[in-house]
């Protein structure tokens, strides 16, 4: 979704005068403090550079959440050569000058935003509801590997086996959020891995919902998934209950 401001103002926030500082920061910063002592203010006068710092941070969050939402989209439905810095800034409505004070090059805004897939697949876990049965638990977690997140974290597997910039921190937080989704599925299923085969049952599962989130990445699998969803649920139960 587009913001309503303009490329414009967004390459206003993000340039500089000749003289290196954002533009209107010297007008509040540089208040005369009249006849008093030095740097004393007079009654009701604010702060110097108080006043809209806040806000101009706040845009400036904002912004930078939006170019970050916008390269997790563009991977996921244009792919690593499609989402270059000039179409993420398109998407997200800034101009290139606003995304390039953020992310200086194209290596900055992508490694920020496997920072980016990494948080908000950990936050989707967390926020992850408690299932009423394990048929549904399995659904859930299938549906971890079906959605847009998991297809751009994998385009970001992709690029970060060519792009020595993006290997090391793609496998990293891989890593940490294998490390995470198997302890949720644990919990969702009510799992007891102290048993013989229910820790391989569970890895099994999250092994097989990753490879149908490969099959849809390039047709609708929903049908098929339903099938290998239920039979997956009778399996976990079966060993759970064993």
């Amino acid at each position: 979704m587009r913001s309503g401001r303009t490329a414009a103002s967004e390459g206003t926030r993000g340039g500089r005068t000749a003289g290196g500082s954002v533009p209107g920061e010297g007008a509040r910063g540089g208040r005369a403090t009249g006849a008093g002592a030095p740097g004393e203010r007079s009654p009701g006068e604010r702060a110097p550079g108080a006043r809209g710092a806040a806000p101009k941070q706040d845009r400036s969050r904002a912004t930078r959440q939006r170019l970050l939402a916008s390269a997790v989209t563009c991977l996921a439905e244009r792919g690593w050569t499609g989402s270059t810095v000039t179409v993420v800034a398109e998407h997200a409505g800034v101009s290139r000058g606003a995304a390039q004070h953020h992310f200086p090059t194209r290596e900055d805004l992508f490694t920020a935003a496997v920072e980016y897939v990494a948080e908000e697949r950990s936050r989707a876990l967390r926020e992850l509801p408690t299932p009423a049965s394990v048929y549904a638990a399995v659904e859930t977690l299938v549906g971890l590997y079906t959605g847009p997140l998991f297809r751009a974290a994998l385009h970001l597997w992709v690029a970060a086996s060519n792009e020595p910039q993006l290997g090391p921190r793609v496998t990293a937080l891989e890593a940490r959020i294998g490390r995470e989704t198997h302890r949720m599925a644990v919990a969702l299923l009510g799992a007891d891995e102290s048993r013989p085969g229910v820790r391989e049952t569970v890895q099994g599962l999250l092994d097989t919902a990753r490879g149908l989130g490969l099959a849809n990445l390039l047709t609708d699998d929903s049908a098929r998934r339903r099938g290998i969803v239920a039979q997956w649920a009778r399996l976990v139960e079966a060993s759970l209950r064993s």
